[in-house]
């Protein structure tokens, strides 16, 4: 049995066969050697197509064909290629490409105050990783450094990276079941955030009263757990999760004073969603709640370089005898560079605001869209983050929508990629249709529009946050068309 879906579509099934045979010569010949040499994972290798190009919102295929993107592994806030990026790129490679540890450069202390001054107070200490597992990791380590305690508590279907702890952490199947136990000690878990799956309560839709009662009941078991347990080291959680889901009004503000009571730590992972993707610079602004550690990545890198990094409280200096995140390219002046000209790309072309402006416009093209397709069960997200949830509509415990077209549960046949629908699909929760999620995602595939599909039923919306209005229109013409298609 597979394991549950998880971040993205996978590799393997009819649908994904199909698409592949479909691919030009060259396009397969690549994909084909590409297969032959890199280990094969879920959700990774064997590839979807190949790439040549990347300009603005484009990715440009070895086939020629240019696919809007709104996948990008939300690393893509300012788009790909950004001039000035670039230009500030390729001067740093001749100035100083790379400086060894025990050593730092004007960029790298440049970067560190850039990433203190854009993030809440009092947030002021900064160490830099390659990649956003690794951060996830240092934070953890902070954690217990600081209040020599070592078990976690974080959420069952949140992602916080691929390595040991931060999959301990994760609460997906893919990422920390199955051949790879045993994980971390100490990682406990409570259900994850979010109204139209809820684990307490009633389930609803992200347009239905959302209120302090939706997440009273989570908000009570984190409070008792950490109680109970008396010795856990920190809370791990995406403010807000990147399917998207939002927390109730409180939520935040609850488990903040649950933590500061108990002694633990409130680590947020904002490597998905911060730097501007909900419409603020972090989503945690939109709960007024700071944490204790802000874990940042993805975006971080302007679509061009891995960077990562760790943003702490003062009082979690507290590892100069201990290396915690010892990397050889801890104070890389390229990723530095990157880095701080990615900020301030966004900052100069005030992007965070575009996204705010933008996601309005995208959440109302995306209702139009539920009120035409009822296998469409829930339309949320925060600025140029959304999600559209695919439903089977003939579930009677499915929330009651705007009436349209039905459409069976598997519109083009069985497809083995699907998997389980996960620990979402019971109690008074609608029953997911992946098959439906997947076939309208090859149909936008085909159509110019790149976008994953997350937990095998939710697509998951993240276009760069410089995309104009047309381009928004463009996307979602596109998906109309390719609902049309697949419901016939």
């Amino acid at each position: 049995m597979p394991p549950a879906q998880s971040e993205s579509d996978t590799n393997t099934g009819l649908l994904r066969r199909d698409w592949s045979d479909r691919r030009a010569p060259d396009d397969r010949a690549l994909l084909e050697r590409d297969s032959a040499v890199y280990l094969h994972q879920a959700v990774s290798t064997p590839c979807l197509t190949s790439i040549a190009g990347a300009e603005g919102v484009h990715l440009i295929a070895t086939d020629g064909r240019r696919y809007l993107d709104f996948h990008g592994n939300s690393a893509h806030q300012i788009g790909y290629g950004h001039p000035r990026l670039v230009s500030a790129l390729t001067k740093q490679l001749v100035d100083l490409p790379f400086v060894p540890r025990r050593f730092t450069s004007p960029v790298s202390t440049a970067f560190a105050e850039k990433l203190v001054e854009v993030t809440p107070e009092p947030l002021t200490r900064v160490l830099l990783t390659t990649g956003g597992s690794d951060a996830v990791e240092v934070a953890l380590k902070l954690a217990r450094a600081k209040t020599g305690r070592f078990k976690t508590l974080s959420f069952w279907e949140s992602f916080h990276g691929a390595g040991f702890g931060a999959a301990s952490v994760g609460g997906e199947q893919l990422f920390r079941s199955g051949p790879i136990g045993p994980l971390l000690s100490g990682t406990e878990h409570v259900p994850p955030i979010g109204c139209f799956r809820a684990a307490f309560g009633a389930s609803h839709r992200f347009d239905e009263p959302h209120t302090p009662d939706c997440g009273r009941e989570l908000a009570r078991l984190i409070d008792y757990t950490l109680r109970v347990q008396g010795d856990v080291a920190a809370v791990i959680a995406e403010p807000m999760r990147a399917t998207p889901e939002m927390a109730a009004p409180g939520f935040w503000a609850s488990i903040r004073r649950s933590c500061d009571e108990t002694g633990t730590v409130l680590i947020f992972d904002e490597i998905p969603t911060g730097l501007g993707r909900t419409g603020r610079m972090f989503a945690s602004e939109h709960e007024a709640v700071v944490p204790d550690i802000l874990v940042l990545g993805k975006g971080l890198g302007g679509a061009a370089m891995p960077v990562a990094a760790v943003v702490a409280r003062e009082e979690f200096d507290v590892g100069e005898s201990w290396a915690f995140g010892h990397y050889t390219h801890e104070k890389n002046p390229l990723m530095a560079r990157a880095g701080l000209t990615t900020l301030q790309i966004i900052e100069d072309e005030g992007l965070v605001e575009r996204s705010a402006r933008l996601g309005e416009h995208a959440l109302e093209r995306a209702r139009g869209l539920a009120a035409t397709y009822d296998v469409i069960g829930d339309v949320r997200g925060r600025g140029l983050m959304l999600a559209l949830e695919i439903v089977d509509p003939s579930d009677p415990s499915a929330p009651a929508g705007p009436s349209g077209p039905s459409a069976p549960a598997s519109p083009s046949g069985p497809s083995d990629s699907a998997g389980p629908s996960g620990p979402s699909d019971f109690g008074n929760r609608p029953r997911p249709a992946p098959a439906v999620a997947e076939a309208v995602m090859y149909a936008a595939l085909e159509r110019g529009l790149s976008f994953k599909t997350t937990m095998g039923s939710i697509l998951t919306l993240a276009p760069p946050l410089i995309i104009t209005l047309d381009q928004l229109d463009e996307a979602f013409d596109v998906l109309d068309a390719s609902f049309e298609e697949v419901l016939g």
